[in-house]
């Protein structure tokens, strides 16, 4: 064999086990990327069961619409982790007992919650080379169709589609679980309100397929799945167990905007 000829096949050897290291890394690391989600989504159950249960039921809900909107599975897998991460940033030390008080939120309040969606694309965004679209999909579930939203004020079809789709769950579910301050309201009052919204809040064509009968009847029954007591409003402890998470005491922090819990004792 030649030295010419020994050399290029040294070096198609070479490049064959740098492609074969590559792939492994590669699958590696969607691995890590995986296993950090599902570690993300168990500090979520340990912490706050309420919104553990929450993001569940959206998610639940969401892939009922994107099904129906003909997404392909990869999409629709989008579609249900942005859902199940929409209101990670409410975990954050800042706004925690904000979230979980059981009065109405002054304005103060308000501006500090409106804040969630970039805490929680923040949370999420060292995952963005294996997850890209979530970023972009937890920082603006909040935009509404008619751009009076935030944080971005973004209009129209500038919306990402999966944060589209969570908008209408995320509503559905706050109005028929309610809220502390919020006593929960009928189903029929849940597709009163998204309809008042078409052209405003949501996608104006996504509002006619959900509330379309097949579509919004298969919503209604998972909303019964969904339910029993020990789902809909589970236990701390029970929910943290269930997943396999400690019960533990964790509070991310953004340098700008984390502050220390208020006083709730007055």
């Amino acid at each position: 064999m030649s030295r010419t000829r020994f050399l290029t096949l040294g070096a198609l050897g070479a490049w064959l086990a740098y492609t074969v290291r590559r792939k492994h890394d590669q699958r590696l690391g969607e691995r890590v990327a995986a296993a950090a989600l599902e570690a993300l989504l168990n500090a979520i159950d340990a912490n706050d069961a309420q919104t553990g249960a929450h993001v569940r039921r959206v998610a639940a809900y969401a892939l009922v619409l994107a099904r129906a909107a003909g997404l392909d599975e990869h999409e629709c897998a989008t579609v249900e982790r942005v859902a199940l991460y929409h209101d990670i940033g409410k975990i954050n030390a800042a706004l925690f007992d904000i979230v979980h008080d059981d009065e109405k939120l002054d304005e103060g309040e308000r501006a500090l919650i409106i804040t969630h969606p970039q805490l929680g694309a923040d949370v999420i965004r060292p995952l963005s080379p294996f997850y890209p679209e979530l970023y972009d999909g937890v920082l603006t579930h909040h935009e509404r169709w008619d751009g009076s939203g935030y944080p971005r004020g973004l209009r129209g079809l500038e919306i990402p589609l999966q944060a589209r789709i969570v908008a209408f769950a995320d509503t559905f579910d706050v109005i028929t679980n309610g809220r502390r301050y919020e006593r929960e309201r009928s189903v029929s009052s849940a597709r009163e309100v998204i309809a008042n919204g078409r052209g405003t809040q949501f996608d104006p064509e996504l509002t006619d397929l959900f509330l379309s009968e097949p579509v919004f009847s298969e919503t209604v029954a998972t909303f019964h799945a969904a339910s029993s007591p020990q789902i809909a409003h589970p236990d701390r402890r029970d929910a943290a167990t269930a997943v396999g998470a400690p019960d533990i005491t964790f509070r991310w922090r953004n340098g700008a905007t984390a502050q220390p819990p208020r006083d709730r004792s007055r």
